[in-house]
């Protein structure tokens, strides 16, 4: 393993940790929209990670090139169902007055945004601590 791969493996969990966000950010964006493109509610959305190079035995761990890491495998619209408000002044309710709203739960949502912050700020920790190590490497290579 070479003295770089703490640095990528950290920069991946920063990559999928600001998507993440965005996710999050964008469903508290919607969370009152009850028209779509796509016809009905927006549908809440969610980030999927995978581990990077599973590549299967122990042996082939210890012996890739490249550091593993973290990567989105997909965004996952949330089958939980929507949401009924009897509305019958809204211009999106059915014949018999209710409007479906989105399954987007704003504390949930900013529990998910408190997660998605401390890991971003944790894969920030390591690269400091390896620039760190780094620095004090050089430092002593010098005497």
């Amino acid at each position: 393993m070479g003295f770089f791969n703490s640095l990528d493996i950290s920069a991946s969990g920063l990559t999928a940790q600001r998507l993440r966000l965005d996710t999050i950010s964008n469903n508290i964006a919607n969370a009152n929209t009850t028209r779509t493109e796509e016809g009905g509610p927006f549908q809440r959305e969610r980030v999927v990670f995978q581990e990077r190079n599973t590549t299967g035995s122990f042996s082939n761990y210890l012996d890739q090139q490249k550091p593993a890491g973290v990567r989105v495998v997909a965004i996952e619209k949330d089958t939980a169902p929507f949401k009924a408000l009897y509305d019958p002044t809204h211009p999106d309710a059915d014949p018999s007055g209710y409007v479906m709203l989105p399954n987007v739960n704003i504390v949930t949502e900013m529990v998910d945004m408190i997660s998605a912050t401390r890991s971003y700020e944790a894969n920030v920790t390591a690269i400091n601590s390896a620039k760190s190590m780094m620095s004090k490497a050089l430092e002593i290579s010098k005497i």
